[in-house]
């Protein structure tokens, strides 16, 4: 799966690389899916929601930009994995997730594995989690119209948020950086997440 996906594209940070050669991805999808977890494509973990491709959880990780004494905010949890992804690069990883079928799930999981920096909330995670802000790094792993203001009031000054912004059919994941009460926005690529649920996101 790295070689033929994630190094034979465009990612270079082998810092990330490596994450992905370590966490075992298979372990965050049901068992009759396992020997299709490591195909160029996202898969259902129910309930609607899905776990991205892995180039896409490589290129995301690798646009957020992050290092070993960073506090990262995960919007999205779902199975788990990308939390994974981001407890092998940083210090701590503040995730929330809405559906709490999915995050008990993707809790046994990662505790499983050993993870001892993932932080997990039930709640709705367009409003951030202001009890351990202001964070290095923001990632939103659901579609969403515009960046939550509670997540960029939540954001470091300097810090870096990264969003798939449109609406519900297709997005352009988007990289912006804090400066002082702005945002400094850049498009990167179109994708297709789903919808982020939320008091400042999607009604359902």
């Amino acid at each position: 799966m790295v070689e033929t996906q994630i190094i034979s594209r465009d990612i270079e940070d082998k810092k990330v690389i490596n994450a992905m050669k370590k966490v075992p991805r298979h372990l965050f999808v049901a068992k009759d899916l396992e020997e299709d977890a490591y195909n160029d494509h996202p898969l259902p973990i129910g309930l609607g929601q899905t776990i991205s491709q892995p180039y896409m959880v490589a290129q995301m990780t690798s646009v957020l930009g992050t290092c070993g004494s960073s506090r990262i905010l995960e919007i999205g949890t779902g199975s788990g994995y990308q939390a994974s992804i981001l407890a092998e690069l940083v210090a701590e990883v503040f995730t929330i997730e809405c559906i709490e079928t999915l995050a008990h799930s993707a809790e046994r999981v990662v505790r499983g594995l050993g993870y001892e920096n993932i932080f997990m909330k039930i709640g709705d995670g367009t409003l951030g989690w202001q009890e351990h802000s202001t964070y290095d790094g923001i990632l939103i792993t659901a579609a969403t119209p515009f960046f939550p203001l509670p997540l960029v009031e939540q954001l470091k000054d300097g810090g870096i948020i990264v969003a798939p912004i449109g609406d519900k059919s297709i997005q352009t994941l988007t990289k912006a950086r804090k400066i002082g009460n702005k945002l400094h926005q850049e498009q990167l690529f179109d994708c297709v997440f789903v919808p982020l649920v939320g008091r400042y996101g999607w009604r359902e």
